[in-house]
């Protein structure tokens, strides 16, 4: 794999005149009370360039005023009493063979190396350095590279910040060989818990506890890492896009609404299902329910290179309200948006909702969407998704999550048995 990383790494400075530095950071788990720190979560970049899924790690990409290229990981050093206590940190020679980085220094280096590049190139031209400055909200707190930049500006007014951000986006959202393999074993292990899921579901049962068998069935096949916080939301829960409380009793005669998936090596699945807690759909629910349905068999049909995401989810509006009047939904002056308030897709790989940028939304081969129409009734307390992943192909798309049952008839003869 390590070939792939270093591909990677080539084909992000492919272009770029010299001389630049990229700089992309690990990131580091946030403390979360007294000597207690939530679990790290590699950056997505940083993995996917170089393959390492450790805290405190910087990669730095410098291609000088000739042309040649220098590739740097700075780690932190191998502590033996801290090896005793919580594992030991990641040796140069490991990091090299993971990610193909021959050059790898400490952490507690890396400010004497940039100052040093950037004294070295005075005079050589503008000196461009590439961070990921993205931002999910404007009050969201500022990542290293946020702050690398801030001193950079500051230091060196001279030097010019460039955000490689959509360039990255770019490269991850068209995904080769050896990622769609691990993405559809993180499609099989979601289908054996959600049929285990299923099969543990009865009338009176806590969401919670659906949410304990999804998680149990995956720590079974030795899967950890989960997609997302589950969504596991019965009766009008529902019809609530995003609850996460997961935590109250499904009675008889009410469906379960779960969004979920497990991720493998950090590729994702995401998975939506709507079943009746009693193993049996009620002439209602199966009339909601086939709606939806046939609104997500229409995407997948369609679905092909040049599309766009949103031309994709003007098909289900459009599909809605042709049946509006037929599912008793045309009332009070309500419309398609007063039962489905989402769109129907959006990119899946190393993040669930994954880096997009508006160029990403017109579909090429080698993409991976998510296709989940839903219709979502609270004055009856019904909410349906059914949600399966897509690979995009030269002529249409492939059915990642085909494995999954999603009919009325196999989710009822599934739990029955």
């Amino acid at each position: 794999m390590k070939e792939t990383y270093q591909l990677r790494r080539s084909t992000l400075l492919d272009g770029k005149q010299g001389p630049c530095m990229v700089f992309i950071f690990s990131g580091s788990a946030p403390m979360r009370s007294a000597d207690e720190s939530y679990p790290f979560s590699v950056d997505r970049n940083f993995y996917y360039l170089t393959g390492i899924d450790r805290e405190n790690m910087i990669l730095m990409l410098y291609k000088d005023f000739s042309g040649n290229v220098t590739e740097t990981l700075f780690i932190e050093p191998y502590d033996e009493v801290m090896a005793k206590w919580v594992g030991g940190r990641m040796r140069a020679a490991e990091a090299t063979e993971i990610s193909g980085v021959q050059s790898v220094r400490d952490i507690g280096s890396f400010e004497d190396a940039l100052n040093s590049i950037i004294e070295r190139n005075r005079g050589l031209g503008k000196l461009h350095v590439y961070l990921d400055l993205w931002r999910y909200h404007k009050d969201q707190a500022d990542t290293p590279a946020h702050k690398l930049a801030k001193r950079i500006r500051t230091e060196y007014p001279a030097v010019e910040i460039d955000e490689i951000f959509g360039e990255l986006a770019a490269m991850r959202a068209v995904k080769s060989e050896d990622e769609i393999a691990l993405m559809r074993k993180a499609q099989e292990a979601t289908r054996i818990a959600v049929e285990a899921m299923m099969r543990h579901a009865y009338p009176g049962v806590n969401e919670s506890e659906l949410e304990g068998a999804f998680d149990f069935s995956l720590m079974k096949q030795g899967v950890r890492e989960h997609a997302f916080h589950s969504i596991v939301a019965g009766g009008g829960h529902a019809t609530t896009l995003h609850y996460n409380k997961n935590n109250s009793i499904v009675e008889d005669g009410q469906m379960v609404l779960i969004d979920l998936g497990s991720a493998v090596d950090h590729y994702c699945s995401d998975i939506s299902r709507t079943f009746p807690v009693n193993g049996k759909f009620t002439d209602r629910q199966k009339e909601i329910y086939n709606a939806v349905l046939e609104a997500q068999k229409l995407v997948i049909r369609t679905a092909k290179p040049g599309m766009t995401l949103r031309q994709l989810n003007d098909l289900v509006v459009e599909y809605y309200e042709s049946r509006l009047d037929d599912l008793g939904l045309r009332k009070d002056g309500k419309g398609v948006r007063d039962y489905y308030y989402h769109s129907v897709s959006h990119q899946l790989g190393l993040d669930c909702h994954d880096v997009c940028t508006e160029r990403e939304r017109e579909l090429k081969p080698g993409m991976v969407i998510t296709v989940e129409p839903g219709l979502y009734i609270e004055d009856e307390a019904i909410g349906v998704r059914i949600e399966n992943d897509v690979m995009i192909t030269e002529d249409g798309c492939i059915d990642l999550s085909s494995d999954i049952l999603r009919t009325v008839e196999e989710i009822e003869a599934l739990m029955a048995k």
